[in-house]
């Protein structure tokens, strides 16, 4: 089956090895987006999917756009793909390339749809408190992740996961069921299956606000969030008028505190959030240090029982209302 892979993100790779392993599979094509720059130095740097495609030899082309590329699409005309496999590629796939092979272009999407459709699956799957999640192949239409759903499978969220965790879990599980997908297409085992859009929720691209603490939700909402929002945008506060990242904390029972406010037991970091509910900040990095744990930040700041975390915030929103 000649196929053409769209894909950027580390995300991405194990389907595409997992697809270059199987000998009924020939990619003739990868598609991804250009280099961008990283790092300090922000030097220009290939993405994950573009690296394997060239250790395995196979053609690649990274078009700044796809809708209106002429030479992009006489490309794949060319190639005459059965099917096109997209993951994570971060293109709106156009309507000539959805109509182009007949067995239509099949997305690997992070998540059990129709939960969860959009940019970030995996992410707000945490944030939202969810124990189980999983991937999706589905088939791709016009709508965002509104596609016939083709094959799924489940997976635990652990109370320890975070989207750094959880994702590469979830890439190593839809690397095979992609295979599966595309052989059962084939053979016409797969009946496509409409999604219930009654029952669909959104999962949208992060945005560096997402990250600010709202100690007004309970203990396990901001967890939740810290958890699932990593490593970006996280989960950050402002601690006398500088910013504070919070790395790593836990719901605790405590007596209830006011939200934001900070309770010391001893090196114990404890703060009110909303429902009379605490959270014990175990890991932070003030603004322009290094992480650090929360008893040696107790001993280095010197925080005292009563002071307030995100106090220029809230009285930036009430100023705003």
């Amino acid at each position: 089956m000649d196929l053409v892979f769209c894909g950027t993100p580390q995300f991405a790779v194990p389907t595409l090895q997992a697809l270059t392993n199987d000998a009924r599979f020939r990619v003739r094509l990868v598609v991804t987006q250009p280099d961008r720059p990283s790092g300090r130095g922000m030097e220009l740097s290939a993405p994950p999917v573009k690296q394997l495609a060239q250790k395995l030899g196979i053609e690649v082309t990274q078009p700044e756009k796809i809708k209106n590329n002429l030479e992009f699409s006489a490309r794949l005309e060319e190639i005459r793909p059965e099917a096109i496999v997209v993951v994570g590629y971060g293109r709106i796939i156009p309507q000539w390339m959805i109509d182009l092979p007949p067995l239509g272009n099949i997305n690997l999407h992070g998540s059990l749809l129709p939960k969860y459709r959009g940019a970030a699956p995996v992410q707000w799957a945490i944030a939202m408190g969810e124990t189980v999640t999983g991937v999706t192949t589905m088939r791709i239409d016009a709508g965002l992740d509104t596609g016939d759903i083709l094959l799924q499978r489940e997976i635990p969220i652990t109370p320890e996961d975070t989207a750094e965790t959880l994702a590469p879990r979830l890439a190593e599980m839809g690397a095979p069921l992609m295979v599966e997908t595309l052989r059962g297409l084939e053979a016409g085992t797969i009946t496509p299956q409409k999604q219930d859009n009654s029952r669909a929720t959104l999962a949208p691209i992060l945005k560096k606000e997402d990250g600010l603490i709202d100690f007004r939700r309970s203990a396990r909402e901001i967890w939740n969030r810290l958890r699932g929002f990593q490593p970006w945008p996280g989960a950050y506060t402002t601690f006398r008028g500088k910013n504070l990242h919070v790395w790593a904390a836990q719901p605790v029972q405590a007596e209830p505190i006011a939200p934001g406010q900070i309770t010391l037991d001893r090196d114990r970091l404890l703060v009110g959030c909303g429902e009379a509910s605490v959270l014990e900040l175990q890991t932070v990095q003030p603004e322009g240090k290094k992480r650090m744990a929360a008893r040696d930040f107790v001993h280095g700041y010197h925080p005292k029982t009563g002071e307030q975390l995100g106090a220029d915030e809230h009285r930036d929103t009430e100023t705003q209302r």
